[in-house]
């Protein structure tokens, strides 16, 4: 049986869940996705995971927040006035905003507020603070040339 190596390529299917349970991603909808090993598409820990399987084999691997997302950053949940945003489409919590960092960085703020004066929104990826789990299955391996 034949197990990956750093350069091959491989096909997996996935489900991430968070640590009570609750799917917050998957293949099902996207189909299978294609990994090249070595070259940082996923976590380290899932590669290493990935190495010692063969076609057909499936495996749970648990992720710490601090592996995974990071923690929570209080200070990357911010208070934006109102007139810095364009009147259409109105914030409403869940929706999504493009910003730049104090870096030049693009970033994704999510809307968690709307007041009458400013609009909180968080900065932390959804998932920080999260321990996650991947359960994978590998489905095909393309060897490198």
């Amino acid at each position: 049986m034949t197990t990956p190596n750093s350069g091959d390529t491989v096909i997996i299917d996935y489900i991430v869940k968070k640590a009570d349970g609750t799917i917050v991603g998957n293949t099902e909808q996207t189909g299978p996705q294609e990994v090249k090993l070595g070259a940082n598409q996923i976590f380290p820990q899932v590669e290493a995971a990935l190495t010692d399987m063969t076609v057909g084999d499936e495996q749970s691997v648990a992720i710490p927040c601090e592996s995974a997302f990071g923690p929570r950053q209080d200070e990357l949940v911010i208070d934006i006035p109102r007139a810095n945003l364009p009147p259409e489409p109105a914030p409403e919590p869940g929706m999504q905003l493009q910003a730049q960092g104090q870096d030049g960085q693009p970033m994704v703020l999510h809307i968690v507020e709307v007041g009458e004066e400013t609009v909180k929104a968080d900065a932390n990826h959804p998932l920080a603070g999260e321990d996650v789990t991947f359960d994978v299955t590998l489905r095909d391996i393309q060897q490198a040339a």
